[in-house]
């Protein structure tokens, strides 16, 4: 007896059907969605590392077309970056711009180290009792891994290992919304610290602080390790604001010069 074709189908069958066969064995049900997923987490890191390291500077438009050619990727995972870097603050859009590099205002810079101020200390007091040796020497590791990241100059690594840092104190005191909160608080303010730890050299002084946190909350003194938490915001955050404002009333200086230098021009 003759054999009968095979039914033909769609493209979408055939799609169906491969999914269906892949569910069925047991591999590959979720291979779609996790490449997916890993180009959406690489385009985000890239497009935020770029907003961190200064590459692409305040107010200046990130361009969905531009970015997927420079990327390689297409407008998708661009899209969900931008929205994505959007709830962290670094990104904000504009009705006749689209989206483009945040700029934080100094009043909002001196709010963010407020409130971390008031936050993290507050973080550390709880999760101080709870810390084991172990954590404990995470934390000292990963200042070890900040130190020599300040010796090589790689300011590339200083706010992420910054952040590390202050995580693992944290992250013991098992209050998750309180640190989504503060992580959102150090993306926002990391790339003024970066810069001003670059051109003023204050890293050292940045190292030496943490070590005396680092060490009082091994020792289990709750009230000198958050006293000194505090003191370490706040004065990085007037140390950072002094810097900002001469900073911007310098290059607010050197525009007015060049406007005035172009209308001279002109009248030429």
């Amino acid at each position: 007896m003759p054999r009968s074709e095979p039914p033909r189908t769609s493209s979408t069958g055939r799609a169906n059907a491969k999914r269906s066969s892949a569910r069925n064995n047991g591999r590959g049900a979720s291979i779609v969605p996790l490449a997916r997923q890993t180009v959406a987490s690489m385009t985000l890191d890239a497009i935020r590392d770029g907003i961190l390291h200064g590459i692409y500077t305040e107010g200046e438009p990130l361009r969905q077309d531009a970015l997927a050619s420079e990327l390689g990727v297409s407008r998708i995972p661009i899209r969900e970056a931008l929205r994505q870097l959007e709830a962290e603050g670094l990104v904000a859009f504009s009705p006749h711009r689209g989206a483009i590099v945040s700029s934080l205002s100094l009043a909002e810079i001196e709010e963010v180290f407020d409130i971390r101020a008031t936050l993290e200390p507050d973080l550390l007091r709880r999760a101080i009792p709870r810390l084991t040796t172990y954590q404990l020497d995470q934390a000292d590791d990963i200042l070890d891994r900040y130190a020599a990241a300040l010796a090589r100059a790689d300011v590339s690594q200083w706010g992420e290992l910054n952040w590390q840092f202050h995580a693992s104190l944290y992250t013991p005191a098992d209050r998750p919304i309180s640190l989504s909160i503060l992580q959102r608080l150090h993306q926002q303010s990391d790339r003024y610290l970066r810069m001003q730890l670059a051109l003023t050299h204050g890293e050292t002084r940045a190292n030496v602080e943490h070590r005396a946190i680092a060490a009082a909350a091994r020792a289990k003194d709750v009230k000198r390790a958050c006293q000194l938490m505090r003191e370490h915001i706040a004065g990085a955050g007037r140390s950072l604001l002094v810097f900002l404002r001469a900073r911007r009333d310098n290059d607010a200086a050197s525009d007015d010069g060049r406007k005035r230098a172009a209308r001279g021009g002109a009248r030429r």
